[in-house]
């Protein structure tokens, strides 16, 4: 019976991927294939688009049993890029656009078009098929289209392709302007009159100017001069200070990790910090906050209901105050890519000027590869470190703890792979402590690349009305002294939650004490080699009563177990050792020591 169903199409496929879509009311427009190079199809792209303008693109493919939304994996050379079979037709120029239904508008005219997807696609594509060809590129008219008119002539440089550029500007396009818009303002425009469009040329010749970067790759290729990576002598560097936003906290042109377990309020943190930034209010230090403009990328909360009432809350500047919200391209839109976007959101921020303050809310949103991964988390978090040197900003990326590392170094604890904590220049954790029916919560610095480490602030978490809409915000209290370890074991410990800290560090007391005392200064080292706070040893030490004498008049402090837990360890090993030749009793249970240092059997 079901070996004689129908397969499954593509664009049945598509319309069962896109279900939920068109219950929105979008209706389907194209389903745009890309092959391999053995002419195979790669993947799909669904487009769907509303009535009022509004889209919805998502790609898919066949897994081998049924169709998926989501990518195959990229071959090993890039993904391909769109319109062959393969190979193009050997007829030049080869048009190059963004996306592919400009791609399909010039090849109804019977142009070789091709695209590598959206403006941000070129560097992920496997352009080897267009090698030493003709190329003329017809970017999107804005900063977005001319960016990828730069990567892309670069690319197919380095594959001795003649590129040239139409000239966007001369066309009368609106913004954003495409092929699609041209064609449909000249409904009677031919092939040849494509073709005769005016053009920047990029080759060796009469150059116009690109852009900045693709000029200075042009005065190259003009000069014959080879590649070259600068270096500059230390004595020639000026050195300069480290310019604080928040003394010994927020560094201007830094990133900082904001980590700590979930209801401990880091997001509503972050959001008071920005709110003493907008406002000219005072850190939690009691020192004034210089006036700034705050942008905020948040992945998981709504803008509306919460991140917008808590500013509100905490007494922010709004009108200083720019939510990042999703890249667009002509029609096209997509959620913002740090990868791809972040000198789009530094065009934006030059225009709004003085930002001083970026939130990423959650930081690992920027990492589209595996984010255990230290390399993956480096190469994405790059592009934020760089952003936030050239606006001379602080970043602030909210991450959590991961699961039970309670007791462990708070660096290392921040979820993911520890490269979150080592790009950070410094790491802020924070912990709740529950005493009876109060909650009081704590913010302790971690680690400082670039001042002291240590210290924090008590704080509370109050809940704001504002008509219908409730928030929550930062009250904050006392500074507080010691290393985040020992306050967040402090506040842990008092909540049960490293009890299973606490038991590992009493064993391991034990163990080291097994075979006599020892000197503290060397249990330590230990303990910070095992992992294990010497907060959680000290409460330890207490639980197991173990006791603390000098040797002699001039000699060291020891800690040695108390003669009870001695003994009993003592028996414990007799037993065990006479009760090895013993075989007839495995077959009953675990051999065990009662309290009275009996032998028992444990049935099982």
């Amino acid at each position: 019976m079901n070996a004689m169903l129908k397969p499954e199409t593509p664009k049945d496929a598509a319309r069962r991927l896109a279900t939920h879509a068109i219950r929105e009311g979008f209706n389907p427009v194209a389903l745009h294939a890309y092959h391999d190079t053995d002419n195979n199809p790669w993947c799909y792209r669904i487009r769907m688009k509303k009535s009022d303008g509004d889209k919805w693109m998502r790609p898919m493919h066949f897994d081998g049993a049924r169709y998926v939304l989501g990518e195959p994996p990229a071959p090993d050379n890039g993904k391909p890029i769109y319109r062959p079979p393969y190979p193009l037709v050997d007829i030049d120029p080869v048009v190059i656009v963004e996306g592919e239904t400009s791609a399909d508008a010039l090849a109804g005219l019977g142009i070789t078009a091709t695209t590598s997807g959206s403006a941000d696609s070129a560097h992920a594509a496997d352009w080897a098929s267009l090698k030493g060809r003709s190329v003329l590129l017809w970017p999107d008219n804005d900063a977005a289209g001319r960016k990828y008119a730069e990567q892309v002539t670069a690319i197919l440089h380095a594959q001795g392709c003649t590129v040239e550029v139409i000239d966007v500007a001369a066309l009368n396009l609106p913004d954003k302007g495409d092929a699609v818009d041209w064609i449909a303002a000249h409904p009677n425009a031919a092939a040849a009159d494509v073709l005769a469009l005016p053009r920047l040329k990029t080759s060796k010749g009469n150059q116009t100017e690109l852009c900045p970067r693709l000029e200075k790759q042009i005065k190259v290729n003009q000069t014959g001069n080879a590649p070259r990576i600068e270096l500059r002598c230390a004595s020639d560097i000026v050195c300069r200070p480290i310019r604080w936003l928040w003394p010994g906290w927020l560094a201007r042109g830094k990133l900082h990790i904001l980590a700590g377990a979930p209801g401990t309020g880091k997001t509503t943190i972050a959001l008071t910090l920005a709110a003493a930034v907008t406002s000219g209010g005072r850190w939690p230090s009691g020192t004034s906050a210089p006036v700034g403009n705050v942008l905020i990328w948040s992945g998981e909360d709504d803008a509306a209901d919460t991140i917008v009432p808590r500013l509100k809350a905490a007494g922010a500047d709004l009108a200083r105050v720019f939510i990042v919200g999703d890249y667009r391209a002509g029609d096209d839109a997509r959620p913002f890519d740090p990868a791809d976007d972040m000198d789009l959101l530094e065009a934006e921020a030059a225009r709004i000027g003085n930002v001083v303050l970026l939130i990423a809310d959650p930081v690992v949103s920027a990492v589209a590869g595996d984010s255990h991964k230290n390399t993956e988390v480096r190469r994405a978090l790059q592009p934020i470190v760089d952003l936030a040197s050239r606006l001379d900003a602080a970043v602030i990326g909210i991450s959590h703890f991961s699961k039970g590392s309670a007791g462990k170094d708070p660096t290392e604890r921040v979820t993911g792979s520890i490269a979150f904590g080592a790009i950070a220049r410094v790491v802020m954790v924070t912990a709740k402590h529950t005493d009876g029916d109060a909650d009081t919560r704590l913010l302790a610095r971690a680690k400082s690349n670039i001042g002291p480490d240590g210290g924090g602030f008590a704080y509370a978490l109050d809940q704001i009305e504002h008509g219908d809409v409730s928030a929550s915000v930062v009250r904050w209290g006392a500074s507080l002294d010691g290393s985040a370890r020992d306050l967040l074991g402090d506040a842990e410990a008092d909540n049960g939650v490293d009890g299973s800290a606490r038991d590992e560090a009493c064993q391991w007391l034990r163990d080291e004490l097994a075979n006599g005392p020892r000197p503290p200064k060397q249990l330590k080292a230990e303990a910070t080699k095992a992992g294990i706070s010497w907060r959680t040893v000290e409460r330890a030490k207490s639980e197991l009563a173990v006791k603390s004498e000098k040797t002699g008049y001039d000699g060291e402090w020891r800690w040695h177990l108390p003669k009870s837990i001695e003994d009993r360890q003592h028996r414990q090993e007799l037993e065990r050792e006479n009760l090895g030749g013993l075989g007839g009793l495995g077959g009953l249970g675990d051999v065990g020591v009662n309290q009275a240092g009996d032998v028992e059997v444990i049935e099982l």
